[in-house]
């Protein structure tokens, strides 16, 4: 039996969205160290701001100026902060009720330890030295026994100069991941420039990549079958979107995906198609493999010259 393989894996990529008037007030007014609720049509207070009433589902606009104080309603701690987080120490997650809202905000409180933590403690906001219309504009909270807070001025109205009317926020994922028995065999047969499917011992079906059991009949499957290296275009795609920028996925458009039935398989898999004009691109095309450096998967099929297959050889592989 194969080792069983597993990898730290992560995921990770930018999130764009656009913001609509009160989250669009909410976060300027970070950047401009004024904090920002909601008035709900009975007179609540609500911070974070959002656009419609949670109970009535009524769309609200009226934005009010809170206190950067509060009150913690409740915490816990956190020993061991991880990466992109407030704090790169030891810190509390809290929700403050800040002096005039009626609802908490969670963010970081930067305290010594547990023990210099509680329910009904007073706080402040610490802005952060760089600011640009962002929740991160709050550092974190910190511990306050000064006097209350009292407005400077007139109360904001939600305009400010240079509105964010939108964010970019990183989403990442970090885990370790093990692909099992059945693709374990398929990844290590791939650094040797092979590709291996298993069949099943009801239907006789190959399927590549193996998954360890027929998702027809349902049944174990453990015998393998190299397939390829020649295969055939099932279906296929012109991309017109840029992928990314990064190392494996900076692809210039337009570029063909596609479903490649490789030789000896009954289940298509999917890859890029190079080394021809991407309009040149037809179902049945004949392709082979072309090895990243190294050879540890391909990085893109290519004609490999053979005549086209007839749609009868693959039409039940679409």
């Amino acid at each position: 039996m194969p080792e069983v393989l597993k990898a730290p894996l992560v995921v990770e990529f930018p999130f764009t969205r656009s913001l609509g008037p009160v989250q669009s007030a909410f976060l300027t007014g970070l950047r401009e160290r004024v904090v920002l609720g909601v008035r709900t049509g009975d007179g609540r207070t609500l911070v974070p701001p959002v656009e419609y009433d949670p109970v009535t589902a009524e769309e609200i606009r009226e934005l009010i100026e809170v206190a950067p104080t509060g009150t913690v309603t409740t915490w816990a701690w956190n020993p061991a902060p991880r990466r992109g987080q407030p704090l790169d120490t030891p810190f509390a997650w809290v929700l403050v009720r800040l002096d005039g809202a009626d609802t908490g905000l969670l963010h970081a409180l930067d305290a010594p330890g547990p023990d210099a933590v509680r329910t009904g403690m007073r706080v402040r906001v610490r802005w952060a030295e760089e600011r640009s219309g962002a929740i991160t504009d709050i550092a974190c909270f910190e511990p306050y026994d000064g006097d209350p807070w009292q407005p400077t001025g007139p109360a904001h109205d939600g305009r400010f100069d240079d509105m964010v009317t939108g964010i970019v926020a990183p989403a990442r994922l970090d885990y370790v991941y093990s692909p099992g028995r059945a693709q374990s065999a398929y990844i290590s047969a791939l650094s040797e420039q092979r590709t291996v499917g298993e069949r099943c011992p009801s239907c006789r079906k190959v399927y590549v990549p193996p998954r360890g059991a027929c998702p027809t009949c349902g049944v174990a499957t453990s015998e393998q079958v190299e397939v390829g290296p020649g295969g055939t275009v099932t279906t296929y795609c012109i991309v017109n979107i840029k992928a990314g920028h990064t190392a494996n996925l900076d692809i210039e458009v337009p570029y063909v995906y596609a479903h490649i039935a490789l030789d000896g398989a009954d289940l298509a898999l999917h890859g890029r198609i190079g080394g021809i004009p991407y309009d040149q691109v037809r179902m049945g095309l004949r392709v082979e493999p072309v090895w990243t450096e190294g050879g540890r998967y391909p990085d893109h099929y290519r004609p490999n010259g053979e005549p086209d297959a007839d749609y009868e050889m693959y039409k039940e592989l679409l």
